[in-house]
């Protein structure tokens, strides 16, 4: 289920940029809302991963349920609310169905997406800075 390994700064600071330039696109209205949703949601995930990673783990991709591991252990990582993981884990399960049904995305649901990842990079920045400052 999980790998350990050593965190390293290079790596956060990498998946946090990553994290920030997708956050940015998934608000650039001239992309549809499946891609401004999938980018949005895309920047939930490498805040998950760093936050895995900022604490000595890693997910094993090659298993499945790595996004939902690293969305529900968002609470013991860097101490996020449940109600937040509720409402990233719908988002998680919404970009499933939207995947694989070919569905349109409403624009209440890239907003959700959109706004959940700001929450969640002002959280984990935060995090960082009060417990591990020398990642970043």
């Amino acid at each position: 289920m999980f790998d350990v390994i050593e965190p390293n700064r290079p790596m956060v600071l990498k998946l946090l940029a990553a994290a920030k330039r997708n956050l940015a696109d998934s608000q650039l209205v001239e992309l549809s809302e499946e891609n401004r949703f999938d980018t949005a949601y895309k920047a939930v995930m490498q805040l998950a991963i760093l936050a895995l990673h900022a604490n000595g783990y890693r997910t094993l991709t090659s298993k499945p349920g790595h996004h939902q591991i690293a969305i529900q252990t968002l609470p013991q990582t860097v101490g996020l609310k449940m109600d937040q993981v509720i409402v990233l884990d719908a988002l998680r399960k919404q970009r499933n169905l939207l995947d694989y049904s070919g569905d349109l995305v409403p624009e209440s649901a890239v907003q959700e997406c959109v706004a959940s990842a700001k929450a969640l990079l002002i959280h984990i920045e935060a995090w960082l800075r009060a417990n591990r400052p020398e990642l970043i």
